[in-house]
């Protein structure tokens, strides 16, 4: 077992009170490399607690957190400072680290099937998307404390992009069933999500993003390699939306609003519904892209040449022989067309602010009916 793996504490419960460790973190940015030296400081300060606050109880709250998402990676105390407001109002809480890409879900499933009370999730979308397909099915409700990139889920429901703030209003959050989307994409795995799929463009731009641009630039990353399409001819699909046909270069089939954390695309979308907002942008032309874009600005995509506004239950993409088509899924790359969009039979139980759900309650048609 490797050094940096045995420092993970990755079944420890860690609570308590926040000493100034300033001096610690310091030197441990000094000795160590960057890409551990987040780790090793949350290793110093998860051990700080531990002899204090032990919690084995498999039945107490889990907050699961990536220890590399942005804004953990730059401030590891925030996680000692969540579980400490956490268990002024749940009790005992355990945290549990991911260990790599794609190891919340099983920890999350982990946790469920040992008969957790609530599960939290601290990370950015694609760590909230794993741990929302590991509890798919299940009554376990989920909380999310915003520390991604984006945080698409947490601007969307009005969580916000703070996590200290969110702890402090997480009283007003109530359990609503909501309902997942589902992809099945050609040489992958069945994939569940929570917010979006995309594909073409912008799962294009996911791709290309690096791990540590993304990392050091934010949203800023997404930007720079989205400009730099621009000249580029993009190619295009076929998108079955609900058996008609369409030709599209970027398709955005969505369970949210909000769209890389400060934009609205898909302004029909309702979490509470159970159906996708689709939107759908034609032509090759990237140049075309900056009216597509002005639309989305003006909230005047909906009547725009060039764009489909509609909803949907099923899509599949089929791309041309020959082409890669990008798709995405909650921000992160989900292979290449072609694939088969739907929404799931399992719902995951969520954990919302109440004025959410009632702005978006009163939006549903009067036959849909949210638990």
């Amino acid at each position: 077992m490797g050094l940096f793996q045995f420092l993970k504490p990755a079944h420890e419960g860690v609570v308590g009170g926040v000493a100034d460790l300033g001096p610690v973190e310091n030197v441990v940015k000094m000795l160590v490399a960057p890409e551990f030296g987040s780790q090793l400081f949350q290793f110093f300060l998860c051990r700080h607690f531990y002899n204090r606050n032990y919690v084995s109880d498999p039945s107490a709250a889990v907050l699961i957190y990536n220890p590399v998402a942005g804004k953990i990676f730059s401030r590891p105390q925030m996680i000692p400072m969540a579980a400490e407001a956490m268990r002024s109002r749940l009790g005992g809480i355990r945290l549990l680290p991911t260990t790599g890409p794609r190891t919340a879900g099983a920890i999350a499933r982990a946790a469920v099937e040992a008969g957790a009370s609530m599960i939290c999730v601290a990370g950015g979308d694609g760590t909230i998307n794993e741990v929302a397909a590991g509890m798919a099915g299940s009554k376990t409700p989920l909380a999310v404390l915003p520390a991604g990139t984006a945080n698409v889920f947490a601007m969307e429901a009005g969580i916000g992009g703070n996590m200290r703030r969110a702890l402090e209003r997480f009283d007003d959050l109530e359990a609503r069933d909501v309902h997942l989307g589902r992809i099945k994409a050609h040489g992958q795995e069945e994939r569940l999500f929570l917010l979006m799929a995309g594909a073409g463009l912008d799962a294009r731009i996911v791709r290309l993003v690096s791990p540590e641009f993304k990392r050091r630039w934010g949203k800023l990353s997404y930007w720079e390699a989205g400009f730099a399409q621009l000249g580029k001819r993009l190619p295009e699909f076929d998108l079955t939306i609900d058996g008609k046909q369409v030709r599209s270069s970027f398709a955005l089939i969505s369970r949210v609003r909000n769209y890389g954390g400060d934009l609205e695309i898909a302004r029909h979308a309702n979490l509470l519904s159970d159906d996708f907002a689709v939107v759908t942008f034609e032509g090759p032309s990237s140049g075309r892209y900056l009216k597509y874009f002005s639309g989305v600005l003006l909230n005047a995509l909906d009547g725009m040449s060039g764009v489909m506004v509609t909803r949907a239950r099923r899509l599949e993409i089929q791309p041309d022989p020959g082409v890669d088509i990008d798709l995405q899924v909650d921000g992160e790359h989900a292979g290449f067309a072609p694939a088969r969009i739907d929404i799931a039979p399992q719902t995951l139980r969520l954990m919302l602010p109440k004025r959410f759900v009632e702005r978006m309650s009163s939006c549903l048609p009067q036959q849909e009916h949210v638990g």
